[in-house]
């Protein structure tokens, strides 16, 4: 015969199954919270960035896209690596930077040439600016400068003029590649002055510029930091700006207005951004455009070096490199049609 528990007895019982119940609910919501602290993403960054430049070191889009890297690495606490991946005027570094996850990890340096030309140049183009890139930041402005060899004697457009008439064929000018500014700025220009002219485009502007100082070819617009160099140890000598209005630069330049009235519409300063994949989270293009902002607001070093060539910086949120790129096209695009400079 089975003897039923004292009261004193049940009450042990229950009270201990009731400890047991509370520590498995403790440990349960131990569990979980265990588990979704293991599921939060680490602070970003927590590894190194790679950014990747369509010029070839030694241009002044490199040297733009090394400054913000130094800047960008000072403020995130990790390196941010640059890759040269030039050619075909930025499709290879495109098509790298979209093999890659959007992950906040790959970034791009890109030009108003890549997002606001090259894709009315090129009618199979294998990317669409306002589709496949995320937008960082518009890291700055900087004109552009008609130069041409100090040897020939040529100091003026009117200059150039002449030589072109005078020369079977006309004159070649070179350019980073073939729908870069470079290029639809000269040719809009030749067209003004009324003169045959044959483009030759190089694989970035290093290139380019060793065949113009070598007069390998007659012309070429570059970069004003670039430019300048070359003008100051008496290799080049600057005919035109592409601006609004003169540099501090190259004071005794004449704006192309200046120079040629016609061509003023022609005043368009080129621009520099940096993009991610689309689909990169929009908190990592925040804390990456914010690391920018502090660079621009508040890094001497960094506005030095920009400032050294001749780039206006530019206060920017993470949208603007989609926005300028739409607003140039609409520039651009037409003059492209009218020069019939677009390909298959």
């Amino acid at each position: 015969m089975t003897t039923a528990p004292s009261r004193p007895a049940r009450a042990s019982v229950l009270c201990g199954l009731a400890a047991m119940a509370a520590l498995a609910a403790v440990a349960a919501l131990a569990g979980a919270a265990g588990s979704a602290f293991a599921q939060q993403p680490a602070a970003y960054p927590a590894k190194p960035i790679q950014l990747i430049a369509q010029q070839p070191p030694g241009s002044g889009s490199d040297a733009m896209t090394r400054a913000w890297a130094d800047c960008a690495a000072r403020e995130l606490g990790q390196p941010v690596v640059v890759q040269n991946k030039p050619g075909a005027n930025g499709i290879l570094a495109v098509n790298y930077l979209k093999a890659q996850p959007a992950d906040g990890y790959n970034l791009l340096s890109i030009g108003m040439s890549q997002m606001s030309i090259t894709p009315y140049v090129y009618k199979q183009q294998p990317y669409d600016p306002l589709r496949d890139f995320d937008g960082v930041a518009v890291l700055g402005t900087s004109p552009l400068v008609l130069a041409v060899p100090a040897g020939p004697g040529i100091a003026t457009l009117a200059d150039l003029q002449k030589l072109a008439r005078s020369i079977p064929g006309g004159i070649n000018f070179g350019s980073p590649g073939r729908g870069s500014p470079a290029h639809l700025l000269t040719s809009a220009l030749v067209e003004r002055l009324g003169v045959p002219g044959t483009h030759v485009p190089f694989v970035g502007e290093g290139a380019g510029l060793t065949a113009l100082m070598g007069q390998q070819i007659h012309t070429m617009t570059l970069v004003i930091g670039t430019a300048a160099a070359q003008v100051k140890a008496g290799k080049l000598v600057p005919l035109a700006l592409f601006g609004a209005q003169r540099s501090a630069l190259l004071p005794d330049v004449p704006t192309i207005a200046e120079a040629l009235p016609s061509a003023s519409d022609l005043a368009r300063p080129a621009w520099i951004a940096v993009v991610a994949k689309a689909g990169t989270p929009p908190e990592l293009l925040n804390r990456l455009n914010a690391a920018t902002e502090k660079c621009r607001a508040g890094d001497a070093h960094y506005k030095s070096r920009l400032e050294a060539m001749n780039v206006t910086l530019t206060p920017s949120a993470p949208g603007d490199a989609r926005t300028w790129a739409a607003r140039d096209a609409a520039v651009w695009r037409p003059l492209i049609d009218k020069l019939g400079l677009a390909t298959e």
